[in-house]
């Protein structure tokens, strides 16, 4: 069952450029989630990458939050046509994750509650994605994914896996929990790429 917050009364700004094909802006930030919220304490929480060669590396909390810190302001946009502009949030790019990690041009994230997503690889290097921690100075909150969500901006947000927990390194694309569901492999918001 879907559970649904406040904030889908948005409204379009035409003029707004930042605002992508069929959105419309909100200044709330609506939940939308498949299921119910996992809460995961951060002395337990984990983040995994698991390599083609099935070698599985680990991040406790702590690890996690000894790695450099980013402050990232960016635009946010959900397939349900809701963007809220300037978000500003704390995270660890996965650059640093990523480094050492092999091959596989594909990974697909899961998250604690069994949620999964694709998403190429080249999308979550070079500077395009976070694992976040952070939402407007304060810890992201369990109903938007806390302790900690992947954040990847430039796609559609269902692409940015509340409660992350991990990914797996993949040679070909796989769809995830949604892309399984009728929602677009990849999901560029400028091209509305919502449903297959």
């Amino acid at each position: 069952m879907a559970v649904i917050s406040r904030g889908f009364g948005a409204r379009r700004r035409e003029s707004d450029d930042r605002l992508p094909p069929g959105q419309y802006l909100t200044e709330d930030f609506p939940v939308l989630s498949a299921g119910p919220t996992p809460r995961v304490a951060t002395d337990t929480w984990e983040f995994a990458v698991v390599g083609l060669d099935g070698i599985r590396r680990t991040w406790s909390w702590d690890e996690l939050q000894a790695l450099p810190i980013d402050t990232i302001t960016t635009d946010i946009h959900c397939v349900t046509r809701w963007s809220k502009l300037g978000t500003q949030w704390r995270g660890v790019s996965l650059d640093h994750l990523l480094q050492d990690a092999g091959d596989g041009d594909f990974t697909r994230v899961f998250s604690y509650g069994g949620y999964t997503t694709n998403v190429p690889r080249a999308d979550l290097t070079g500077g395009k994605a976070w694992i976040a921690f952070e939402f407007e100075g304060e810890p992201l909150a369990a109903e938007h994914g806390g302790p900690a969500r992947l954040l990847v901006p430039h796609l559609y947000f269902w692409k940015s896996a509340k409660w992350v927990h991990g990914l797996d390194l993949l040679e070909n694309d796989e769809p995830g929990f949604w892309e399984q569901n009728g929602y677009n492999m990849y999901g560029d918001p400028w091209k509305e790429e919502r449903y297959w």
